[in-house]
């Protein structure tokens, strides 16, 4: 059978960029489909119900919902309709552990995957145009690839993919619930021990980032003390992205790079060598 996957990105996160294209990476997969609906750059009601409609109609197995901030209005009406319709969803988003709304979301049957390094970007129009957004979100999906965080996301769905595929559907469907500590997401990445403390120094610092445009976007009134603010958090993530490509080299240089792409029929196969088969 085919899996049908509906993919609801409402406004935009790193995660939100790449999360269907982490479940079929070459475009071959024969087992499942993915069909995305946007609501474009912003959450506004009419947007939200033009992606659920959209989604509704492709008929889904299940649905993944992403967004920044995942317990705002806009985010949590479109999961509660499609839920309402009897499609199972996954919650993507950035970290709301500490907002009073995320006890709902625990406690409730979605599924979820909080992505705590994926950062809030400093959004303040003195500081942020379109050539410093494209940077920032280039050096968020770079830390969240590398760092393992976007393998442990992939792996996830596809545990659920599998499991439509054995015949279960609607409530029979076991959905992840994941918070994407830095221990998560390094976890099983490195074989060098250099490479795993540097990619581990990047995801804390990746997380680390959120703090300071969180108060430097809502915190801070002045504009001389919140544009250097912001700038600082996109120097951190600058600098977390560079720590990954260092990991990445040091794997590089013992030849020990895993890689685990899926087959034509969604079977994942790993190698840590270059010039090697596929187990």
């Amino acid at each position: 059978m085919v899996v049908k996957v509906g993919v609801a990105k409402l406004g935009n996160i790193a995660s939100g960029v790449m999360a269907e294209l982490l479940l079929d990476e070459r475009a071959d997969r024969e087992d499942m489909q993915t069909f995305m609906a946007t609501s474009g750059t912003k959450l506004e009601p009419a947007d939200v119900d033009r992606v659920v409609s959209n989604l509704k109609a492709y008929k889904p197995d299940f649905c993944i919902v992403v967004s920044p901030n995942g317990v705002l209005p806009g985010p949590t009406g479109a999961r509660e309709q499609l839920a309402a319709a009897g499609i199972p969803v996954i919650i993507i988003t950035d970290d709301v552990t500490t907002k009073k709304e995320w006890e709902g979301v625990k406690a409730s049957n979605f599924g979820y995957i909080i992505m705590k390094a994926d950062s809030m970007i400093g959004a303040r129009r003195e500081f942020l145009d379109p050539v410093e957004m494209a940077d920032f979100n280039g050096n968020l999906v770079k830390v969240l690839a590398i760092t393992g965080a976007f393998r442990k996301l992939q792996l996830a769905v596809d545990l659920v993919i599998d499991q439509v595929k054995a015949g279960k559907k609607g409530a029979e469907l076991v959905l992840p619930k994941i918070v994407m500590t830095t221990d998560k997401a390094v976890e099983g990445e490195f074989t060098n021990n250099y490479a795993l403390a540097k990619a581990r120094a990047a995801h804390e610092i990746a997380m680390a980032v959120a703090g300071q445009n969180v108060k430097g976007c809502f915190m801070t009134k002045e504009w001389e003390k919140y544009i250097p603010i912001v700038a600082s958090a996109h120097e951190m993530l600058k600098v977390a992205a560079m720590l990954c490509d260092e990991a990445r080299e040091i794997e590089k240089a013992c030849d020990s790079v895993m890689r685990k792409p899926h087959k034509k029929d969604g079977t994942l196969v790993s190698k840590n060598k270059l010039v090697a088969k596929f187990e």
